[in-house]
């Protein structure tokens, strides 16, 4: 007897509405997984404090503002530190290179440039910026020396860097706090008048909303020109919907967030603005710092994604010998991802100290161990070859997320460093077990 034919469905119609959604828009799974913590995360801390407390502060424009303020110091280095990772080393002195940039940085603000320059000189915040770049890139050059030539395990360099560059920058500020700084590099620390308006803000809110279209658009004509797969159009729709859509969220969120009425009533009076009796409403809109984190998502995924140097990155990561023998010089690679990490963890010691208008010997401690674990809960593999930009942004705010909603529930210290170390073996856990699902 003859058997009746065996008929197949495609995978489209065998799955279900949210696979196929999600196959139509090419939405990375592991950055919605993310995404969806982090909003339990929100949801949990504000809903407890309701319950617990009689008013929940999490969900408030003041909250998040200030939290995407605090995100961006330990953002900044974990986007270098993916790709530190991603080439199978591992950087531990990266808290004690802030510390000692921000130190150098206040000594040339406060005690050198002025002397030299005259106090209140234009240039001295620029002149020290730059100065304090130098040094953290020189420093993370030095180490990267030394793993890529001298065969130097990377743990043992940077293990003994942060212990020797927290030592320099005590001996260099003789264990003194260096303040006040100069007046324009506080600005860089956020603040009411480290914020760009309401007016700004929009302006850049609408810049990312065309930015988004194009690059939608720009990516259907590449498809088409090269002949792959196009998206379907709606799904493209939806991607620019959902983009333009949280641009713009963004945006009414930090202008929600207003002046106090201290800082309202003295800049009324220094213009000669007459406060009315409802009082004068002016939005922070977004924070320097945080623009200055998104400036360097934007490079850095650009430089991992779209250069040469960030397929050589991903190609020691994945194989170290085969990226060798295929021509990559990667002692000299190493030396420059190294040198970019001490750049960053420079460029994180402008903000941290812009922000607390000093710089102290402590600044950065335990910055390491954050950069690291917003790094592997971004999904950054240890094993080295696997990591993103975006994800490790993210990470940085789960993190500080929990510690800014442990803070306002009332927990002490050692709670924190408990939730935090299981949240790190959590992160670590599940993304072993993702990746042995997807082979």
């Amino acid at each position: 007897m003859s058997q009746p034919p065996v008929t197949t469905q495609p995978d489209s119609q065998r799955d279900g509405p949210v696979a196929r959604f999600l196959r139509a828009t090419e939405m990375d799974t592991r950055l919605l997984g993310m995404i969806g913590a982090l909003l339990l995360i929100w949801v949990g801390f504000h809903l407890y404090g309701v319950f617990f407390k009689g008013m929940g502060a999490f969900l408030t424009p003041r909250n998040l503002w200030n939290l995407s303020v605090q995100t961006a110091s330990i953002g900044i280095m974990a986007t270098g530190m993916v790709l530190v990772i991603v080439t199978r080393n591992i950087d531990l002195s990266v808290g004690s290179i802030l510390g000692l940039c921000a130190i150098m940085m206040g000594v040339m603000q406060a005690r050198i440039l002025p002397e030299w320059l005259g106090l209140g000189h234009p240039a001295i915040w620029i002149i020290s910026i730059v100065f304090g770049l130098a040094i953290g890139a020189a420093i993370g050059a030095f180490q990267g020396f030394l793993i890529a030539y001298g065969r130097i395990p990377s743990f043992i360099v940077t293990l003994g860097g942060l212990l020797v560059w927290r030592g320099v920058a005590f001996m260099v500020a003789s264990g003194q706090t260096i303040s006040p700084l100069d007046p324009t590099f506080a600005l860089l620390g956020g603040g009411p008048y480290g914020a760009v308006g309401e007016k700004g803000s929009w302006i850049i809110g609408l810049l990312a909303c065309a930015a988004i279209l194009y690059l939608i658009w720009s990516g259907r004509v590449r498809r088409a020109k090269h002949g792959f797969p196009q998206r379907p159009v709606w799904a493209d729709v939806v991607l620019a919907g959902i983009g333009c859509g949280v641009s713009l969220g963004a945006v009414l969120l930090v202008n929600a967030y207003p002046w106090p009425i201290g800082i309202v009533t003295q800049y009324a009076a220094a213009h000669g603005i007459t406060v009315p009796p409802e009082g004068l409403f002016i939005s922070h809109g977004f924070a320097i710092p945080v623009l200055i984190l998104i400036a360097v998502a934007i490079l850095m995924t650009i430089l991992a994604t779209r250069t040469r140097f960030g397929r050589y990155v991903f190609a020691m990561g994945g194989n170290p010998d085969a990226a060798e023998l295929s021509g990559i010089n990667t002692r000299f690679m190493t030396v420059k991802i190294f040198a970019l990490m001490g750049l960053l963890a420079a460029l994180s010691a402008v903000v941290s100290s812009a922000r607390l208008n000093s710089a102290t010997n402590a600044l950065g401690t335990l910055d390491e161990l954050y950069v690291i674990a917003s790094a592997v809960i971004g999904g950054t593999s240890l094993s080295g070859g696997v990591g993103t930009i975006y994800g490790a942004i993210l990470g940085a705010l789960v993190m500080q997320s929990l510690q800014t909603g442990m803070v306002l529930i009332g927990f002490d210290a050692a709670i924190q460093q408990v939730v935090v170390g299981s949240v790190l073996v959590l992160a670590v856990f599940l993304d072993i077990a993702y990746r042995r699902r997807s082979k």
